[in-house]
């Protein structure tokens, strides 16, 4: 495993993460979680990705019962506030309040006095942003969380906040969290992906398996009774992808992965961390031996011309 800087900053991460969206606290038995977590930190894995909202905080509280058995400095954690917790209403968005109890809240879900990655799970367009800036500045003083970041946030959104924060003396965001793979290249053409190297905000990439479509498991348009295809949470997202062209792009794109040596899923994790700019691949598993598979992605590099070939799969 090798270390990526996020951004500008000094945080330090590994270049294939775990996340636990639709996994930890869900779909997943605990005791398939920890196993997934041991073989992440055996491969040297230290980033691991969550949010307040995954399984309505119970996927904090499975990877903080782990975490807690590591040392402290061992490991890097990210979570996020942003969508409802509950009724009321500051129980969601990035108002001051949402924002400071949100994070209490995580806080102890996780069983960590402090948060390494904070991130804005959303854009809130109903809140000032300059009152969100200065609660994550706030929580920074406070020794809450030491740096922080968005997710899923436009160019103009990403370029306002890093302004916003020199203007009001509060340490800018560090990373964007967006989606990015071969078949989802939105963040190249809306100026997102330029905007981040522009202000130094790294990129997390979330999704680098187009949700397994990457993995070849639907090959054929079929669909695996064990899949997230086939689950009720994902069917409505989902399944329309599988009806379009992805689904034969990602055939012609595993045809060049076995013709260069490598699975899809090493060919899609690597496309991903081939730019600088892209601090870490978030990565999910619901065996141990997927997270073996993934993280060997990161051990290696694209030829330029299978790169070439790729982009005219992807063209096409």
């Amino acid at each position: 495993m090798h270390y990526r800087r996020v951004g500008s900053s000094g945080l330090q991460v590994s270049a294939v993460s775990l996340g636990t969206w639709l996994t930890f606290g869900e779909t997943m038995p605990n005791d398939v979680a920890v196993a997934c977590l041991e073989r992440a930190v055996a491969n040297g894995v230290n980033f691991f990705d969550t949010s307040n909202s995954y399984a309505r905080g119970a996927a904090e509280e499975v990877l903080g019962a782990f975490l807690r058995t590591l040392p402290r400095g061992s490991y890097v954690v990210a979570t996020k506030c942003f969508f409802p917790m509950g009724d009321g209403v500051h129980e969601r968005g990035l108002s001051r309040k949402s924002v400071l109890e949100a994070c209490v809240a995580s806080l102890r879900r996780l069983g960590t006095e402090t948060i390494d990655l904070y991130l804005c799970h959303r854009y809130d367009a109903g809140v000032p942003l300059a009152e969100t800036v200065r609660a994550m500045g706030d929580l920074i003083r406070q020794g809450k969380i030491h740096y922080w970041g968005v997710s899923r946030w436009t160019a103009e959104q990403i370029a306002d906040a890093v302004r916003t924060a020199d203007d009001l003396g509060v340490d800018r965001p560090i990373s964007n969290q967006p989606r990015y793979n071969m078949l989802d290249r939105e963040i190249e053409t809306t100026g997102v992906l330029e905007t981040c190297v522009r202000y130094g905000v790294g990129i997390i990439a979330h999704s680098p398996l187009a949700q397994g479509l990457l993995t070849g498991k639907y090959n054929g348009h079929r669909v695996p009774a064990d899949s997230r295809a086939a689950t009720e949470g994902a069917k409505d997202w989902l399944m329309p992808r599988l009806a379009g062209d992805d689904v034969s792009r990602a055939e012609r794109l595993g045809a060049i992965a076995a013709e260069a040596g490598m699975s899809l899923p090493e060919l899609a994790l690597r496309w991903c961390l081939r730019h600088p700019i892209v601090a870490t691949v978030i990565t999910g598993a619901s065996r141990p031996k997927q997270v073996d598979y993934n993280c060997r992605a990161a051990e290696g590099t694209i030829p330029d011309d299978v790169l070439a070939r790729i982009d005219a799969v992807l063209r096409d």
